[in-house]
């Protein structure tokens, strides 16, 4: 039981490792959110990518939550649960984006530019329907979620506090990005990029430590007692 947890925690430590870095790099070099672009296969590459992220990230913060969900709190679990929604929205927002889209980009350019503006932060021309509550849901979810996460986690002091700030300041400040232009995102993007790759670190670090300390009680027992 106890070797299963312990693995389950380190591939979660892991995941948000892989989600960090991904997420840092699909930043690199991001071609403009239009209409053009959205039917390329850079596009569809980056946007697979970021859904990936969301998937891998979810998995992060859940082993993050589990193993130490006593020290969290309802502060804690508020934000695990606001977090996880938001990447779930996330997940969904890029797969529409990679993979939807471009197959109706011809036929309803001015539609799919006014979701690509509603999913970058920016007011759409048009109307988009039941998108509008689906980027409000990722946007308040990534946003407050990772703040309260983030907070939860400096207090519980259970991994690495300086990527605890900064998973809550890189989350909470991309609401700035309704007001900045477009160029803005990518850099903004890079602070929960590397908050995601510390605690990663530092959750399997801990699960590794836990490991190697054995509990007294299950030291072999001397011979002949």
């Amino acid at each position: 039981m106890n070797l299963t947890a312990n693995r389950l925690t380190a591939a979660a430590g892991l995941c948000a490792v892989a989600a960090g870095a991904t997420f840092v790099g699909v930043q690199i070099n991001h071609p403009p959110s239009d209409v053009a672009h959205v039917v390329t296969t850079d596009v569809a590459i980056r946007e697979g990518a970021k859904a990936v992220m969301a998937v891998l990230a979810l998995a992060g913060i859940t082993g993050m939550f589990v193993r130490n969900r006593r020290q969290f709190g309802l502060l804690g679990l508020a934000g695990y649960v606001l977090l996880s929604i938001g990447y779930l929205a996330i997940f969904a927002v890029q797969c529409i984006v990679g993979f939807v889209l471009p197959t109706v980009a011809l036929t309803s350019p001015g539609y799919v530019q006014d979701f690509i503006d509603g999913a970058v932060g920016r007011a759409p021309a048009g109307e988009i329907g039941r998108a509008s509550e689906l980027f409000l849901t990722a946007g308040l979810g990534y946003a407050v979620g990772g703040l309260l996460f983030g907070i939860a986690l400096f207090r519980a002091g259970v991994l690495a506090r300086w990527a605890s700030v900064l998973l809550a300041y890189g989350t909470f400040s991309a609401l700035a990005l309704a007001v900045l232009p477009e160029s803005f995102s990518r850099p903004f993007a890079v602070p929960t990029g590397i908050a995601l790759i510390g605690l990663g670190v530092s959750l399997y670090r801990d699960q590794r430590r836990q490991a190697n300390e054995a509990p007294a009680s299950e030291l072999p027992v001397a011979a002949g007692r």
